[in-house]
């Protein structure tokens, strides 16, 4: 056993430190890589300040406006953005700023729910069809398929539609159903790509377990493109949420959402434009700063995408 773990340590062409220090220190340094190029992106310092203000507001609404968002008397219903109602107000008197502060955390709470889930689920199931392959990888990847052929909107259109109550779990359960099979097959991909490296050959050739290998060798050098892309789904099911609400299948009152407050806006469009307008920009800046953070996630956490 010794023998063996001196040669590959050898063979790798690093000096012969104790194999867990070695990989300890392997694996901080991934990390404080990664947040080195982070740190030099302008695209993550952007999304990251943009994604403080938005989860801040989403979590503490109150900081952002003393008004109550369900304080709706009819006497100032549709009137146009003052100094008093920075947004306006709605077609029930609301100030429609109050109401765009406080429908963030229903949006971000489907979009966060959602990623996280299929996140777990993802990375679950593509890392056990990968490893193990044969029938295992045959069965999984048939039912990754299967919920692959329907398109998530379509789905989520045709089944929260039949339901006489949405709430943030209604619709987050829908979503997630329909898709996490995109995470299964990124992390089925990404586990292949490094499975027959020679660092993985040499943990089997030690004796280590199925479960040693994937948590400690497969995992953090797998994980990047996933990682990466949670945060870019996280955007698209924010959008997806605001969408099904806007088609009337999503959220319903008495929630707050920004998807709701479009839904609303839609009768209104040529009389009233800015309720429509601030809501889709708030969503529109959500979407970017979850792209930006991905995209900037991925090409820190992936070795193959720096340069050399």
């Amino acid at each position: 056993m010794t023998e063996l773990n001196k040669a590959h340590t050898v063979a790798a062409g690093e000096p012969p430190p104790a194999p867990k220090k070695a990989k300890a220190q392997e694996e901080a340094s991934l990390w404080m890589d990664a947040w080195r190029s982070l740190r030099r992106n302008p695209w993550f310092v952007v999304s990251a300040v943009l994604l403080v203000v938005l989860v801040t507001m989403a979590l503490f609404p109150q900081l952002f406006t003393d008004n109550d968002p369900r304080a709706c008397p009819l006497s100032r219903s549709r009137q146009e953005p003052s100094a008093e109602h920075w947004f306006g107000t709605d077609i029930q008197g609301c100030d429609y700023y109050a109401r765009v502060i406080y429908g963030a955390a229903n949006s971000m709470a489907v979009g966060v729910i959602v990623s996280l889930s299929v996140f777990v689920i993802g990375v679950a199931l593509g890392l056990v069809a990968a490893f193990f392959g044969g029938w295992v990888d045959a069965v999984l990847m048939r039912l990754t398929d299967l919920v692959f052929a329907i398109p998530y909107l379509l789905g989520a259109l045709v089944f929260l539609a039949v339901q006489s109550e949405r709430s943030v779990w209604d619709v987050s359960l829908i979503l997630i159903v329909f898709t996490w099979p995109t995470f299964a097959r990124l992390m089925r991909g990404s586990v292949l790509a490094v499975i027959n490296n020679d660092y993985i050959t040499a943990a089997r050739a030690l004796g280590a377990g199925p479960l040693t290998i994937m948590r400690r060798h497969i995992l953090p050098n797998s994980l990047g493109p996933v990682v990466g892309y949670a945060a870019v789904f996280t955007g698209i099911v924010i959008g997806a949420e605001a969408t099904l609400t806007f088609l009337g299948v999503g959220l319903q009152l008495p929630a707050i959402s920004w998807g709701l407050q479009l839904d609303e806006a839609k009768s209104y469009l040529q009389q009233l434009p800015h309720l429509l307008t601030f809501p889709l920009i708030f969503v529109a800046l959500t979407v970017f700063a979850f792209t930006s953070m991905g995209e900037a996630l991925r090409d820190a956490l992936d070795p193959k995408s720096k340069k050399r």
